[in-house]
């Protein structure tokens, strides 16, 4: 009986560390908390480049009030912020409240910017954009009084050459109809790129404005016109972990930081540098920062954190891999550099009218839209069969229409508009078979690709395509970007054609008809064109004022 009984005893520390083996296995203790994603991000609000342009903006503030600056006699400065060299300030004073409006001369028809600055002052800030690189430029002040008399100064404003990340891209435009392309009064094209100094184009692909801020990925324009960047605090660093809220003449209003390094294990050893913020954020309607992050775990780029305007501090965060079935993430195979880039977040979109957000996951092959209070799923557009699905997201997957394409290794997913049965959207279809695209036409072509989703209905319908035609000589295994115009045309960037040495950027018609073709030849490693944008280089929500 004693043996039976020590026999017994024996076998509870067995089945204990039975226990305990499943237990842990049927959970991965690599999802991390939401607390312990907070800590490795470490975002927070620092003054370091606004600090270093205090004196600058004190000069400025001086100027405002020195009743000797006229019409006649501004004060005028060049790269007024030390690193926007394409942009000046000029600030004068006129009896009379007036409205101001300038125009820097084009070199060709169609290439000269236009821009009024907001209401009728006594005292102006005149911020100019659009200068030409190592050039005299020739720009045009009008003032408008109320009674509707005008008075002119003209100004010659020299400017600097481009530096060698920008000077060496050999940009080169072989078609660019100006009639029907939709530039407007002040409109370039933002090549936003993966690396190095972003700049600006004209029709023409003249360089009208730069930035000497490295960024990575992500450039942003806000309503009131500012512009998110993710820089890095030297060019020599490795990391891009200073997110900056800026404006075309580079003055600093709001700069986030973030930890580079996360622990690797309990000695505190710590992994190499990381960049947090990856590939895509957008400013909420509060003015807080939607990112998409890395979360510091061996998991990558499948996280999104709400970062707080007002404090710098993470107040929400969505990790997906709570959120989609677990087998997508613990079956996928680490990278080269150990990392699991299971779903490859390369866009996220949000809806003010529903407080919904759509992504993009590369490397599922899939698109879907998520409210953003619940984090609840709305759909999912996949290429994956819905039987490989687990039952409770079955009823969540949309059905293609009849010469609907998969999508496969997609960018830049956004809302174009709603009606009363679902919503229009744009994307760049890379058309890569990742782990669940179309295998047949995987590497064929890449497309930028309009849908609608009938959410009453729950399917997806193919409208609008372009890039088809264009086959294998624009095909792009990565990045990429569609952008609807004001006028209906769409600007699609190839951002990676021919393996990376050169980006295309295309502006079609409607009816698929090109109006603009640009190509950009890559100065340097990973310079490419991640994204293309036409944007107002002084939108109607821009007010510049040096006192505030």
């Amino acid at each position: 009986m004693r043996r039976k009984k020590l026999f017994l005893l024996g076998l509870i520390p067995l089945m204990l560390l039975v226990l305990v083996g499943c237990s842990s296995s049927s959970k991965d203790s690599e999802v991390l908390s939401t607390a312990q994603i907070k800590k490795n991000i470490g975002s927070k609000l620092i003054s370091t480049r606004e600090d270093a342009q205090k004196k600058l903006t004190k000069e400025y503030q001086s100027a405002t009030k020195n009743k000797s600056y006229t019409l006649s006699d501004p004060y005028v400065k060049v790269n007024p912020y030390k690193d926007s060299p394409l942009t000046a300030l000029v600030i004068f004073k006129t009896d009379k409240a007036a409205k101001i409006s300038y125009t820097v001369s084009g070199k060709t028809d169609k290439t000269s910017i236009t821009n009024q600055v907001k209401g009728y002052q006594k005292t102006h800030q005149v911020p100019i954009a659009g200068l030409y690189a190592d050039y005299n430029n020739t720009v045009t002040i009008t003032i408008t009084y109320k009674d509707g008399s005008t008075e002119q100064k003209v100004l010659h404003l020299q400017t600097e050459e481009l530096p060698k990340y920008i000077k060496n891209a050999k940009i080169v435009v072989s078609k660019n109809n100006k009639s029907k392309m939709d530039i407007g009064d002040n409109k370039l094209t933002l090549m936003n790129r993966t690396t190095k100094e972003p700049f600006a184009i004209d029709a023409d692909g003249e360089v009208r404005w730069y930035s000497t801020n490295y960024s990575q990925h992500t450039i942003e324009q806000t309503d009131d016109g500012h512009f998110l960047i993710l820089t890095k605090k030297n060019v020599d660093s490795t990391v891009y972990n200073d997110l900056i809220e800026t404006d075309a003449l580079g003055r600093v209003y709001r700069e986030y930081s973030f930890n580079n390094k996360v622990k690797s294990n309990d000695s505190g050893n710590a992994k190499d540098e990381t960049t947090v913020i990856h590939h895509d954020l957008l400013e909420l309607p509060n003015k807080d920062i939607l990112a998409t992050v890395n979360d510091g775990s061996k998991y990558k780029e499948d996280v999104m954190v709400q970062i707080s305007h007002k404090t710098g501090k993470i107040v929400k965060v969505i990790d997906l891999k709570k959120i989609l079935p677990s087998s997508m993430y613990k079956n996928y195979k680490a990278g080269s550099d150990g990392k699991i880039d299971w779903f490859h977040q390369n866009a996220v979109d949000y809806d003010k009218s529903d407080n919904t957000i759509m992504i993009s996951g590369r490397n599922q092959d899939m698109i879907m839209k998520l409210d953003y209070k619940t984090d609840k799923i709305i759909w999912i557009y996949s290429g994956k069969s819905k039987k490989s699905w687990p039952k409770k997201y079955r009823s969540k997957l949309l059905t293609p229409t009849k010469g609907t394409t998969i999508t496969g290794g997609q960018h830049g997913l956004y809302q174009l508009s709603k009606d009363k049965n679902g919503e229009n959207i744009l994307l760049y279809d890379n058309n890569v078979d990742v782990t669940s695209g179309n295998k047949k036409t995987s590497g064929k072509y890449s497309q930028a690709v309009q849908y609608h989703i009938d959410t009453k209905k729950m399917t997806i319908d193919q409208t609008w395509a372009y890039g088809k035609s264009l086959g294998k000589t624009n095909f792009t295994n990565i990045i990429g970007y569609a952008e609807r115009e004001s006028n209906e045309n769409t600007l699609i960037d190839f951002g990676y054609k021919n393996n990376g040495a050169e980006s295309n950027v295309i502006e079609v018609d409607s009816s698929g008809n090109q109006v603009f073709n640009v190509t950009v030849k890559n100065a340097s490693s990973k310079a490419y064109v991640y994204r293309a944008y036409r944007l107002e280089f002084y939108p109607q929500g821009y007010v510049f004022d040096v006192n505030k």
